[in-house]
């Protein structure tokens, strides 16, 4: 063979493996994913919504891929400890973070530099949304309220009546500040270490009012230790069409919204996202994951990397500006 046949050979040979390689599916191509056991961080404490759907949606995962995907449990510095952890972690998407939007929000009210100074937009790559969950008003029963009307008449007769939050920076700490702008009433911001603290707080009167996100308050509001009083929607949830909104008991302008992210190393093959978010999809199609979740107060969402990355540009944009317009700081 003359060496013009040889490289038109070759050239031949080259052009139909890069043809086949552009029609093969981006997970033929990935690298073999999972290899080894799968960490899903929570950068909260156990026993809160987040928490809650992490083991949901990894139990039903785990069986899916083959592998055990283990929930570790890292909080502190508004869900920025575990965020920083799983972007240090190797790019090969057996280390993944499950968390609020709060490690989108915690950035503009802590400290700079807070968990070792992670940008949630450069170091972590969005796989999907999982989930969302309502935020509610509740009050502690002997707080004496069954509506917001009333608990704002109670809270104006005493100088700071203590509300609680799941932390600094957190959805929950922007609508309790949204709230005194609007309703223009004198609150007290009580930060706690995740969802879970501060339910404890709350059911042992410690906070008379608290904002939380269903997920994981649910079992306490059917059982009357915790009374909702509103939803931070624009409009009623359908997990609890009972529960008027801010906006309809006279209190406009308290809209703040929870999703759940999960996310990744920023290098990991596009490839491995592509499966990971495939996989949960998946895992949100089957009918005992979501009655589970829908009966813990969190409404699965699921969908494409892009509308997690969405979500993460609008909400940075959105509370980076009410942080400012609120003066929203570390308590």
């Amino acid at each position: 063979m003359s060496k013009l046949n040889s490289r038109r050979t070759l050239l031949v040979g080259a052009l139909a493996a890069a043809a086949l390689l552009a029609n093969t599916p981006l997970w033929a191509q990935a690298p073999a994913w999972p290899t080894k056991p799968v960490t899903l961080v929570v950068p909260f404490p156990a026993g809160g919504g987040p928490d809650l759907a992490a083991r949901l949606i990894g139990e039903k995962l785990a069986g899916r891929i083959g592998q055990p995907v283990v929930v570790e449990n890292k909080p502190g510095a508004g869900a920025l400890l575990g965020a920083g952890q799983v972007a240090k972690a190797a790019p090969d998407g057996h280390t993944l973070l499950l968390s609020p939007n709060t490690l989108v929000i915690s950035p503009h009210v802590l400290a700079p530099g807070a968990g070792g100074g992670i940008d949630v937009q450069k170091d972590l790559q969005p796989i999907i949304a999982p989930a969302t969950t309502p935020l509610v008003l509740v009050a502690h029963p002997q707080f004496g309220a069954k509506d917001l009307k009333t608990a704002l008449e109670l809270a104006r007769k005493s100088t700071g009546v203590p509300y609680g939050s799941a932390g600094n920076g957190s959805p929950m700490h922007f609508a309790g500040e949204m709230l005194k702008k609007s309703a223009k009433v004198d609150l007290l911001h009580v930060p706690y270490r995740g969802v879970a603290p501060s339910i404890t707080a709350a059911l042992s009167g410690e906070v008379k009012l608290l904002y939380v996100g269903l997920g994981g308050a649910v079992p306490h509001i059917k059982a009357g230790k915790l009374v909702p009083l509103a939803v931070t929607e624009r409009s009623r949830s359908s997990m609890m069409p009972d529960v008027p909104t801010a906006t309809e008991q006279g209190v406009p302008g308290v809209e703040v919204n929870a999703w759940y992210g999960v996310f990744a190393p920023a290098a990991t093959p596009a490839a491995v996202v592509q499966k990971i978010n495939q996989e949960i999809n998946e895992v949100l199609k089957d009918g005992g994951v979501r009655d589970k979740l829908l009966a813990a107060g969190i409404e699965p969402l699921g969908g494409s990397a892009q509308q997690l990355a969405d979500f993460v540009r609008a909400d940075h944009q959105r509370y980076g500006a009410l942080a400012k317009e609120l003066n929203i700081k570390a308590d």
